[in-house]
C-alpha cells in the first residue's frame, strides 16, 4: 500500500493542473575564447581581425554565426559584460547549441587600426570574407564549418549586405537595426549632436590622432541607441563603458551602398531582418517604415530582396535601435533561432 500510494502521489504532481512537471535542465558548459585572423588592409597590406569565439562544450555544432556589430560598438555588442545571462547574445547561442565568432571590423576593438580614410565599405566587406573563409578551413577552434551564417548591426548590417550579395559565400543572411528607408532627420541629428571626433574623446583618445574616427559623445548612446523604458540603466553603463570608434568615410559608404541602395537585392540565400519597434533611427519621424509588427514591415522591405532571399522579418517590441540590448531581447534570440531551424536548416547537437 505504501508503494502504491507513493506511485499514485508522484503521478499525480507529475501532472498537477493538467501540466508536465519537468526537473530543471542541466546547465549548460560555455568555452569562449579570442582569436586573432589574418586579413587585408584597406591599402592592400596585412591586417588583423580580432573576435570572441563562443560555443557549447562537447561536439562542435556544423554551424557557426559571424557577428559584425555597428559603428562605434566593438564586438562587447554580443557580449556585454553585464549580464551575461540575460543580455550576452553569443552566450545565449552556446546554451542553446550554437557557435558564434563576435569579429571586431577593422578600426575598433583588438582588430587593426589602419588609417580611416581608406577603410571603406569594400575593404570592410573584404575583410568579412576573409574570416568566412578562415571558418570554414577550420582556423577558428579547428572545426571546419559546414555552414557560416552572416550576422550584423546597424551599420555592420550593411557590411554584411555588401559581404554576402559580392563574394556569394555564405547560408544565411541576419540583418538587425537597419531599414532600407532610414530617417534622415533622426539620423543628421545624431551626426550632428550626437558624434565627436574620437582623439579628443576622454575614453577613446588614447586610441590615436586621425580626425576622421569619431565615437559617441558623453551619454548620447541612451538617446540615440535605447528605448529607456525598456532598458537596465545599468545595460547603458556597460554600452558607454565598451564604446568604440567608426570610420566616418567607411560609416558613410555603408551607409549609401550597403543601406540606402539594394545591396541586398543581389542576396541569394535567406534573410532575416530584425529591428527594434521604437528605432527612432530606422523607424522614427519620417522613416516611412510601420514598425508596428513583422508582418507590416515585410511589405516595405520585400522589394529590397530577391526571391531567393525568401525575406523574413521581425519587430522586437518597445526595443530601441541596439535591440539585443534590451529588458525583452531574449524574444529576438528565440525568433532568430526559429529562423536558423525554418529557413537555414542549422541543427543543433
Amino acid at each position: 500500500m505504501p508503494l502504491k500510494l507513493a506511485t499514485a502521489v508522484a503521478a499525480c504532481c507529475a501532472l498537477l493542473g493538467g501540466f508536465l512537471v519537468a526537473a530543471p535542465a542541466a546547465a549548460v558548459e560555455i568555452r569562449c575564447s579570442d582569436v586573432d585572423l589574418p586579413v587585408t588592409g584597406p591599402l592592400g597590406g596585412p591586417a588583423t581581425v580580432h573576435g570572441r569565439f563562443c560555443l557549447p562544450d562537447g561536439p562542435a555544432p556544423e554551424a557557426v554565426q559571424l557577428l559584425v556589430h555597428g559603428g562605434t560598438y566593438n564586438s562587447a555588442y554580443w557580449d556585454l559584460p553585464y549580464d551575461p545571462d540575460r543580455y550576452s547574445y553569443q552566450r545565449d547561442m552556446a546554451k542553446h547549441g550554437y557557435a558564434t565568432f563576435a569579429a571586431d571590423q577593422l578600426g575598433s576593438g583588438g582588430s587593426s587600426k589602419p588609417p580611416s580614410l581608406p577603410l571603406l565599405l569594400p575593404a570592410l566587406a573584404r575583410s568579412m570574407h576573409e574570416v568566412v573563409g578562415h571558418l570554414r578551413a577550420g582556423r577558428v577552434g579547428g572545426t571546419p564549418f559546414a555552414k557560416v551564417v552572416i550576422v550584423g548591426h546597424s551599420v555592420g548590417s550593411g557590411i554584411v549586405a555588401a559581404e554576402a550579395s559580392t563574394y556569394q559565400d555564405v547560408d544565411g543572411v541576419i540583418l538587425s537595426g537597419m531599414t532600407h528607408l532610414p530617417s534622415v532627420p533622426a539620423l543628421t541629428f545624431g551626426v550632428l549632436f550626437g558624434l565627436q571626433p574620437a582623439f579628443v574623446d576622454g575614453q577613446l583618445g588614447s586610441l590615436g590622432s586621425d580626425p576622421l574616427y569619431f565615437t559617441t559623445k558623453p551619454g548620447a548612446r541612451a538617446g540615440l541607441f535605447y528605448a529607456t523604458e525598456n532598458t537596465d540603466p545599468q545595460v547603458i553603463a556597460a554600452d558607454e563603458a565598451t564604446k568604440d570608434q567608426v570610420s566616418v568615410p567607411g560609416m558613410g559608404t555603408v551607409a549609401v551602398f550597403g543601406i540606402v541602395l539594394p545591396a541586398t537585392k543581389a542576396i541569394r540565400v535567406p534573410v532575416f531582418q530584425a529591428v527594434g519597434e521604437k528605432d527612432i533611427l530606422f523607424c522614427g519621424l519620417f522613416a516611412l517604415r510601420d514598425c508596428s509588427s513583422g508582418a507590416s514591415l515585410r511589405p516595405a522591405e520585400a522589394p529590397y530582396y530577391g526571391p531567393e532571399a525568401e525575406l523574413s522579418t521581425y519587430v522586437l517590441p518597445g526595443a530601441g535601435h541596439s535591440l539585443a540590448l534590451h529588458r525583452n531581447a531574449s524574444l529576438y534570440r528565440d525568433a532568430t533561432r526559429e529562423w536558423l531551424r525554418d529557413k537555414v536548416g542549422v541543427a543543433v547537437p
